[in-house]
């Protein structure tokens, strides 16, 4: 092994331990390859940026655009809905016809969009014909990577392989040579499926009448089990101040349905509104947690505590940080940048607008030169200057604080009656500095001064706490316990059954980019006039204080709103709606111009007058010409993930192939399998691509393996077309888990799917399907000597 190669590998399996712990997001992997192998030289500048002009890169960035734009117009879902009135209402018929509609729309658009468009037509065809969503989900998904299969552009890994071939200088494949043994394998995987794999499925149940999107819905998250009735006593100091005052919804992440008053209903009041006394609200949440925020109003303020104040003053400092740009806090909600963890201080304070903002600061997001307040004990403080995430560290003297900060009026000491509640509690599991921004800055008990507390404080009756904020708010939390609670809902509050008042499942579109935000990030109330009011993940309910939570691809939404309101997410292209609420239908005028361009691309790639890459690129670019879509929908539709994450690891493969790195790596195989013929060989490359697909990008496998199949085929001395089909058909074939193909993740959520359940009918399915490669390939594709 020489120098080069041992490079080679090491910067190989480095890549595929990121790809497999997902440290670090795959597309950044790739550029991180991309760099690693230009500076040491392995490859030049210029094959290090060939990935980006390859032809295989942009076909596939072409057929994103062209796939979007038969989307747009309407024809793709024109022919999927044609097609369903035929299936007839018997599960087995329904999967059938699903996955051979599927599977044709994914010979030709790109397998994540067919997903996406059948998605909801799926969920309204099971919903109506009372087929349990998860029985007809999964084998959509499956549908889809089958399909692909079948044709050059189905695929990304197909053609990474033609161009592989084209590289290496043998005979490439064209736009139908996929087709025998591709559409042999649907055939096989659909029957496989519909008469065997649907008995593995899960089956759950659904209440079907007149009213099942809201019933069911309502009993999927659970809703009935968390929501109640809440009154305002007409002596109660919440009178007079708004909603947004009262904390009432912030406070533990209660969703406010309705408003009662004068025997009228408010469905979704506004935050301004004012509350009067005898006020009903109907709300939506967890119980325990708001009667846990409430003892806190056992609270006793003590008017007069200056030695306490002196005490800690003396030991709590107060600098005023700028965030760096660069810094890993750029972009982090203040509540997860971790500052107490990090640097042992916390936030205070913000500079925004020639002011400190004091309030409502968990979600906010940092940017680069913000000036951040914070509070900690002396020596954490000084500390802040030695950390990079920081530009500039100023300490503040206690005239400046008092100036800028008017710390004095924002200090108070409270103290915990003896028969408290809290006695025995923990400041973790208050919300005092999310809902009221109180901060507890120390706690004074048998003559011993504890500053800056953590969150696993025990607390004791008769402590002295000395807190940070505004001594009114206690006012507000002694409102919350004046609240009445009334868990059994008089039967004529059907909220949810109203015109006003609807609920809504969505997911999230594959390409979105809110996956990875907070739930309390998006402000679903603020963005869309709407509440998020559950989240059905692997399965079961995610736990109700959904702030924290970060939406994943694959989860089911239950959104809560006046049907007008949601409505409109019918046309935002970050969801794809589950619950028809009569949207309208999409556009079809120009579903003829853009099922004309799809024919012409086809046609002239047949007839040989262009080659896929110009003619994809030509015929998306005159669908966005002709008005099928938008440059800014064309620029939406591509998924630059995976661009970037092919283009990156293209020169990993040339590195392979010019330092020798392929060829060790063959040698290994044909070591171990090379003596039992060629055909041992071409199913040990297949079995391992297979395994593979389960921690590694499709795309990027198969730029690794292209490599060793053409080395090891050399060796052979046969034509590397069979071994090349055989890894093609392994990598597309990716059922064995929701993470192996994003198609299986989009149906996770809506199907109710945990991750057992793709391994018990994705790994028959996987063995089937080389079965019948293995059977096809040496009837299609017999080996031939080169």
């Amino acid at each position: 092994m020489t120098t080069e190669i041992a490079m080679v590998l090491g910067i190989l399996a480095i890549s595929l331990i990121l790809f497999i712990s997902e440290v670090i997001r795959m597309d950044l992997v790739a550029l991180l390859v991309l760099g690693a192998l230009a500076i040491t030289g392995l490859v030049t500048a210029d094959e290090a940026l060939a990935g980006f002009s390859n032809s295989a890169v942009v076909t596939v960035w072409a057929m994103f655009i062209l796939s979007e734009g038969l989307t747009r117009t309407g024809i793709a879902d024109i022919i999927g809905r044609q097609v369903m009135r035929v299936a007839g209402t018997r599960e087995i018929s329904m999967i059938v016809v699903i996955m051979i509609t599927g599977a044709v729309l994914s010979a030709f658009m790109n397998n994540i969009g067919v997903a996406a468009l059948m998605l909801p037509v799926v969920v309204d065809i099971a919903r109506r014909t009372r087929i349990p969503p998860s029985r007809l989900l999964m084998p959509l998904a499956y549908s889809t990577l089958l399909g692909g299969l079948m044709t050059l552009i189905g695929t990304p890994p197909n053609l990474l392989i033609s161009q592989a071939l084209v590289d290496a200088g043998e005979t490439t494949f064209g736009l139908f040579d996929f087709t025998p043994i591709g559409a042999g394998v649907m055939f096989v995987g659909v029957l496989f499926v519909a008469l065997f794999g649907r008995m593995l499925l899960p089956k759950t149940k659904t209440k079907q009448d007149k009213h099942v999107s809201q019933r069911s819905l309502r009993s999927r998250y659970k809703l009935h089990e968390r929501t109640f009735l809440m009154r305002v006593p007409t002596s109660s100091v919440l009178v007079g101040k708004t909603l947004a005052e009262s904390r009432i919804g912030s406070s533990t992440g209660l969703i406010i349905l309705s408003m009662m008053r004068d025997g009228r209903s408010e469905t979704l009041p506004s935050r301004q509104t004012v509350l009067r006394g005898g006020d009903g609200l109907l709300v939506q949440g967890r119980v325990d947690q708001f009667r846990e925020l409430r003892r806190w109003s056992d609270l006793v303020i003590e008017r007069e505590a200056p030695v306490l104040k002196s005490m800690v003053a003396s030991k709590v400092r107060y600098a005023e940080a700028t965030v760096a740009e660069g810094s890993p806090l750029v972009n982090e909600l203040i509540r997860h940048a971790g500052f107490r963890t990090r640097f042992d201080v916390a936030v205070v304070g913000l500079m925004r607008k020639g002011g400190y903002r004091l309030t409502n600061l968990a979600y906010v997001p940092l940017k680069a030169g913000d000036r951040v307040l914070v509070q900690g004990e002396a020596d954490a403080v000084s500390q802040l200057e030695r950390h990079s995430d920081f530009d500039d560290v100023s300490v503040y003297t206690e005239d400046e604080l008092a100036e800028r900060y008017q710390s004095d009026e924002r200090m108070f000491v409270v103290r915990l009656p003896k028969d408290s509640d809290l006695d025995g509690a923990t400041l973790a599991k208050s919300r005092l500095a999310d809902v009221f921004d109180f901060r507890v800055l120390a706690v004074f008990r048998d003559g011993k001064l504890k500053v800056m507390p953590r969150g696993g404080e025990v607390l004791d009756g008769g402590d002295l706490l000395l807190i940070e904020g505004q001594p009114t708010d206690l006012d507000v939390l002694r409102g919350l316990q004046e609240l009445e609670i009334d868990t059994k809902l008089p039967a004529n509050l059907g909220a949810f059954d109203s015109e006003r008042l609807t609920l809504m499942d969505a997911t999230l579109d594959p390409r979105t980019r809110l996956a990875g935000k907070t739930v309390g990030e998006l402000n679903f109330r603020e963005r869309y006039g709407i509440e998020l009011a559950g989240i059905w993940r692997e399965g079961e309910p995610v736990g109700t204080d959904l702030a924290d939570e970060r939406l994943q691809i694959g989860d089911a939404l239950l959104l809560l709103g006046p049907r007008d309101r949601l409505q409109l997410l019918a046309t935002d292209s970050d969801f794809l709606v589950l619950t028809p609420l009569g949207q309208e239908p999409p556009d079809t005028r120009r579903a003829p111009i853009a099922a004309l361009i799809m024919t012409a691309v086809v046609v002239s790639v047949m007839l040989g007058y262009a080659p896929i890459s110009i003619a994809a690129v030509v015929g998306g670019t005159v669908m966005v010409l002709l008005g099928c879509l938008s440059m800014e929908q064309a620029y939406r539709a591509i998924d630059w993930r995976a661009i970037f994450l092919i283009a990156g690891m293209l020169p990993l493969g040339t590195a392979m192939q010019e330092t020798g790195a392929a060829t060790f790596l063959a040698d290994q195989v044909m070591n171990l399998l090379g003596d039992s013929g060629p055909w041992p060989v071409i199913m040990g490359l297949y079995i391992l691509t297979a395994m593979a697909t389960m921690i590694i990008p499709t795309a990027a496998l198969v730029v690794l393996m292209s490599p060793i199949v053409l080395s090891a085929m050399s060796d052979l001395g046969i034509a590397p077309h069979t071994a090349m089909m055989a890894v093609a058909m392994a990598a597309s074939a990716s059922f064995t888990s929701p993470i192996s193909h994003p198609a299986n993740i989009l149906v996770m959520g809506p199907g109710g799917y945990r991750f057992v359940d793709y391994l018990k009918v994705g790994v028959p399915l996987t063995i089937v399907v080389f079965i019948t490669v293995m059977v096809l390939l040496p009837i299609l594709w017999p080996l031939t000597p080169l």
